[in-house]
């Protein structure tokens, strides 16, 4: 965990590209660029350059010139990590950000380790733990709300909603020492009910919070879509229209998709994974049951189901059915369906029970010719636009999740005691732990094993 030395790293993606940049962080910043670039204008010295100005200048061993760059200046603290920080902008040859790369080295710098610079600026309090973990958030983000989920946790909100249930803690455990300090003189300082009711709050908070995992873990991750129905009903051609290729093998034959066939795209901002589906039917051979198993596994963790059916032959009365047996499962209370039905260019006249099919917002396409996907685009954000980002707290990481969960545990044994009425120093420890793990997702509270885990899954360069 030392911090002492100076680290540099390509800090843009690898590869060839019009641009690269090349990040420096460390006491020896300064020193080791001015020993090997040679700025335009001739009275300017980078040791005593002022911070947060760029410069225009050459790069060279001393003998030749390697390239012109622009240099960044950026001096402790007013840094991404704390410290004097440079950062090279060169050509994006890859010779080129291999021998500045080199010279870096030869002149004291070492290569940085994966997420070492938001270590480092961890380590000097630029922001706590869950913040780090957000900038490798933001970076992985591929729509929208995986994006406003790891800002807005960049930004603080998710750690100031920690600090004040850790605040909230501290007065309770500080009250309660304080009683164990004056036990022999039998004074009570704080009012039992209050704190009841401080601890009831609390349980709500943390619950609420621990709740909002499923939503944000697919938000960041994609909202699985599960696209199920009886075989030969056109699931795999309407997989490959919504996502304009072709994904799944397509064939009149029925059972022709064996396994959970899965693509991800993103949809007015949100990111939803679709997963194409075995046909649901009783008899098949031994490799086709294996896919309809997996089928339910799938149903069981999709949070939307597209239930296809052929409108062409399937009456209202049958397809209500099998969506009403669908429905009744236990894991399937919390997922929103939308009939699909498909094949409609094969249709002389209105499907049977056309009108009970609107009733229940039936979508009727044309997988084949992709007649009427956009309004499947349609329904599936209309199941999601009610989110609002920016008023809620939503938990995304699972590192967090687990950490919540183990403090509503401490926070049960708590409540426990103070209904039982037990002695004050009986629960004490449970406050401690609760404290504990709140403590541990903002990084009051850490280890050297903890954050290597964390930051080694940073790329090189952040």
């Amino acid at each position: 965990m030392t911090i002492n030395d100076t680290i540099c790293a390509l800090s843009t993606a690898p590869g060839i590209g019009a641009i690269a940049v090349i990040r420096l962080s460390g006491p020896e910043a300064f020193r080791i660029v001015s020993e090997i670039f040679t700025p335009a204008e001739k009275s300017l010295n980078i040791l005593t350059a002022p911070s947060r100005t760029i410069h225009f200048g050459r790069i060279g061993d001393g003998i030749s010139i390697l390239d012109e760059v622009l240099v960044s200046i950026f001096r402790a603290p007013h840094s991404y990590t704390g410290e004097d920080v440079i950062e090279l902008s060169c050509h994006g040859s890859l010779y080129i950000q291999q021998k500045i790369l080199e010279l870096l080295f030869e002149r004291g710098g070492r290569l940085a380790k994966p997420g070492e610079y938001t270590l480092r600026a961890f380590l000097n309090k630029k922001f706590d733990l869950s913040q780090a973990e957000a900038v490798a958030d933001l970076i992985a983000s591929h729509s929208q709300s995986s994006h406003d989920l790891a800002i807005g946790q960049m930004r603080g909100g998710f750690s100031d909603k920690i600090q004040k249930l850790r605040q909230q803690l501290i007065e309770i455990t500080s009250l309660i020492e304080l009683e164990l300090d004056f036990s022999e003189e039998h004074v009570e300082f704080a009012d039992r009910s209050v704190l009841v009711k401080l601890i009831a709050e609390l349980k709500t908070e943390i619950s609420s919070l621990i709740g909002s995992f499923s939503l944000g873990n697919v938000l960041k991750n994609g909202i699985p879509v599960a696209i199920i129905g009886k075989p030969n009903v056109g699931k795999s051609t309407l997989l490959n229209a919504i996502l304009n290729e072709e994904k799944a093998i397509v064939s009149e034959i029925p059972g022709t998709t064996r396994d959970a066939i899965e693509d991800t795209i993103v949809i007015g901002g949100y990111s939803f994974r679709f997963i194409d589906t075995a046909g649901i039917r009783e008899n098949g051979d031994t490799i086709e049951t294996m896919g309809i198993e997996r089928t339910w596994q799938k149903v069981k963790e999709a949070r939307i189901i597209l239930y296809v059916f052929d409108a062409t032959k399937d009456s209202f009365e049958k397809v209500k059915n099998e969506l009403n047996e669908l429905a009744d499962l236990p894991d399937n209370k919390d997922k929103h369906f939308i009939m699909i039905g498909n094949k409609t260019d094969k249709l002389n006249k209105l499907p049977k029970g056309f009108k009970d099919f609107v009733d229940i917002e039936t979508i009727f396409v044309s997988a084949k010719r992709k007649e009427n996907v956009q309004l499947i685009a349609d329904s599936l954000l209309k199941t999601v636009r009610d989110i609002n980002l920016n008023e809620q707290t939503i938990v995304s990481n699972t590192r967090h999740y687990e950490a919540l969960q183990q403090t509503l545990s401490s926070i049960h044994s708590i409540e426990e005691g103070f209904r039982a009425g037990v002695s004050p120093d009986l629960f004490t420890i449970d406050i401690r732990n609760a404290l504990y793990h709140l403590g541990e997702i903002t990084g009051e509270i850490t280890s050297d094993e903890i954050l290597g885990t964390i930051f080694s899954k940073f790329c090189i360069g952040k």
